[in-house]
């Protein structure tokens, strides 16, 4: 069974959480065993999976859990605003770690590596490719180049303002024109990431920061 496969299989079974488990950077949460007991805590309240900054943090994270892990790496560059996972030395940081997904920007705009390089980076070490998107023609774009699954994490962060709510249309918009789809940004409440999964995407990402507890995010998501 593919790791695709399995994923369906325990959506379908635990509903669709996936959690973020980012802490502010410098703050008292900011330690990679901290990181993965919110990771450990949010596999153990039924999330399928969860999304992970650092190599560091990943590392701990995965001797501790068996759902899937999205790695990333963020950096802040001076040529370019692309900021996850840019550069393939990170994917391949990223794949040495045990990430099974591993997510980049795929917005069009400047960039140290293109996106095609980075996705095909990805495959060759037999790992899903995510693409963090912000439109309806980044998501395509990605898709046709080869990413498994499309994030609607870059909407509204790649205009000067940012909307309160999560953009629900793109969800819907991406599952009609056949990507899947994990809905990421501003899912701040069980109620809307469990509508985002009504909208066509396969999970919802919230951040453990949200939660006072895990198990009422799982829930709220496969009751709504």
């Amino acid at each position: 069974m593919s790791l695709l496969e399995q994923l369906d299989k325990n959506i379908a079974a635990s509903g669709g959480l996936i959690v973020s488990c980012q802490p502010v950077p410098g703050s008292p949460l900011d330690k990679p065993e901290i990181v993965a007991a919110m990771a450990l805590a949010a596999e153990q309240a039924g999330a399928v999976a969860v999304r992970i900054e650092g190599i560091d943090n990943l590392r701990v994270t995965r001797s501790l859990v068996s759902v899937p892990i999205i790695g990333i790496i963020k950096r802040d560059l001076d040529e370019s605003p692309v900021r996850i996972t840019p550069f393939l030395d990170d994917v391949d940081a990223l794949a040495q770690a045990g990430a099974n997904i591993i997510a980049v920007d795929g917005t069009a705009r400047q960039r140290p590596v293109a996106v095609e390089a980075l996705l095909a980076r990805i495959h060759h070490h037999h790992l899903l490719a995510m693409a963090d998107c912000s439109s309806v023609d980044d998501g395509l774009a990605c898709q046709r180049l080869g990413a498994d699954i499309i994030g609607t994490t870059m909407s509204g962060y790649t205009t000067p303002d940012t909307p309160e709510e999560p953009d629900l249309p793109l969800v819907k918009a991406l599952h009609d024109a056949g990507c899947r789809v994990i809905a990421e940004g501003r899912y701040n409440s069980p109620a809307l990431a469990a509508k985002a999964i009504r909208y066509g995407a396969m999970g919802g990402d919230g951040g453990v920061r949200h939660y006072p507890s895990g198990t009422l995010s799982v829930d709220g998501i496969t009751t709504h």
